[in-house]
């Protein structure tokens, strides 16, 4: 069973090593770039993992940060003024452009989502006079929770321990029986569960079969939900447990 599938939702390499350096909470102008760069091959690898494809980008950057890892254990060249008594050094921080690259995205990403939010405030705005709408209070009685936004990034981390858990609760022996599940069958089936369960339910627990084929269609399965708006993924809060719910027939508050 081979599915290719490749996912829009990625904003770029760049993106990818903001959210690493968020997470490993990490100064962007002194970046750890070994610890970084094992982290980002680390999601390259699980993307493959999927069967997913890999834009060219994302392998041009992991060999930029190989090459920068490589420069970092170079030794840096020193020359001593001994007239004024101080030491120069001459190699320059091999960091430092990706660096101002990264800066420079994250200025024009922050720019983007204020101008989200402006114009998802401008859209609350309607120019229409003034209308009786006692009739519809009952209609808006209940305000739904915003939810926290959980990005893709989030997802693969949540898909790497889950596979991680997965290989320790593995058998000593199995029986492999292939079977194909279209992934419109398997959101259908998600669908279904979800508003059965009437409440939140873990991500953990969507993936109630230990094969690696239904993991794979499972998870692309959550991604289009998520695209196509008919479920609700939640997170407390960073680095939280992730819940799945169904739009418009679940009880976000309880789980």
């Amino acid at each position: 069973m081979q599915y290719n599938v490749k996912i829009d939702a990625f904003e770029g390499p760049l993106d990818l090593l903001l959210h690493l350096i968020n997470h490993l909470e990490i100064d962007i102008y002194d970046i750890p770039v070994a610890a970084v760069t094992e982290q980002y091959l680390i999601y390259i690898h699980t993307m493959k993992e999927l069967e997913l494809d890999v834009a060219s980008e994302y392998l041009v950057m992991a060999a930029t940060l190989l090459a920068i890892k490589s420069k970092m254990l170079l030794p840096v060249h020193r020359e001593v003024d001994f007239d004024e008594e101080i030491t120069l050094e001459m190699d320059e921080d091999p960091r430092e452009e990706l660096v101002e690259r990264l800066i420079e995205y994250r200025k024009y990403k922050e720019v983007a989502s204020d101008l989200k939010s402006l114009e998802e405030e401008r859209g609350l705005l309607y120019t229409k006079p003034p209308s009786d709408l006692s009739n519809y209070v009952k209609d808006f009685e209940v305000e739904r929770k915003p939810a926290k936004d959980v990005s893709l990034y989030d997802m693969l981390s949540a898909l790497q321990k889950l596979l991680r858990r997965k290989r320790l609760q593995k058998p000593l022996l199995t029986k492999i029986t292939r079977q194909e599940i279209p992934i419109e069958q398997r959101m259908k089936e998600i669908i279904f569960d979800l508003k059965k369960t009437k409440s939140r339910t873990r991500f953990f627990d969507l993936f109630s079969v230990p094969n690696k084929g239904h993991i794979v269609v499972t998870f692309l399965a959550v991604l289009e939900l998520m695209k196509q708006n008919e479920i609700l993924v939640e997170q407390d809060t960073n680095f939280a447990e992730i819940f799945v719910s169904a739009v418009g027939g679940t009880n976000s508050g309880n789980e």
